[in-house]
């Protein structure tokens, strides 16, 4: 799969626990093996890190001075606050890879995906759905990172988040994490065939074929 053009800004959107991030990575271990750049955006967020959680890596980690000082300068593609928390998007970061020609992966919440589409009018976006609250609750709760009220209160966000996600381009349900990882390539593959983004080709394509049809005529 050769790279033509700008790269896809792609949003991939679940309720916390929905397993999108693994998703992502996953997806772009195989875009590799086939040739196609990609790249995972890497948020700011004013939530003190996790155990295991490494800045510039996971997140970028700021206070929310700085965090506000970026939403006033315009340096976010979309931000969103979430269980108390502000998260953003770095404009430029994204722009330039896209621009470079890389795909860009964003993980961000439903809130910020409608910031984007009037920013990138052509993102392409995509909801994971977990397979049943039984599911998500035994993820929430396996990963230990989240109080017991904490958990209830994602929970109880997730169905939220559901209303919102029939707004979406591509609906995946992260049952089994190789179908998952399969449907979400297959969309990365099949939306680099629309026209309008093969529009340089195509067009040369056509010329050639019309020159070479002239020719023939001519003989």
């Amino acid at each position: 799969m050769a790279t033509v053009g700008k790269g896809v800004l792609f949003i991939v959107a679940s309720p916390s626990g929905g397993g999108k991030t693994t998703l992502i990575r996953e997806t772009m271990r195989r875009l590799a093996e086939h040739g196609r750049p990609a790249h995972f955006s890497i948020s700011h967020t004013t939530r003190s890190p996790r155990s295991k959680e490494t800045d510039g890596v996971h997140y970028h980690f700021v206070d929310r001075d700085r965090f506000e000082a970026m939403v006033n300068r315009g340096d976010f593609l979309e931000w969103a606050e979430y269980a108390g928390n502000l998260y953003g998007t770095s404009r430029a970061e994204v722009e330039n890879r896209l621009d470079a020609g890389e795909d860009v992966f964003l993980d961000i919440e439903v809130q910020g995906a409608s910031q984007v589409k009037t920013k990138i009018p052509e993102v392409v976006k995509i909801f994971v759905y977990p397979p049943s609250y039984e599911v998500l609750k035994n993820r929430l709760t396996e990963r230990r990172q989240d109080s017991a009220e904490a958990i209830r209160r994602r929970l109880r966000w997730a169905v939220r988040e559901f209303g919102m996600g029939g707004e979406f381009d591509y609906a995946i349900i992260n049952d089994r994490l190789d179908e998952a990882v399969g449907a979400l390539f297959g969309i990365c593959v099949a939306e680099h065939h629309r026209t309008h983004r093969l529009n340089t080709s195509l067009d040369a394509i056509r010329e050639a074929f019309r020159s070479a049809l002239e020719r023939d005529i001519t003989q």
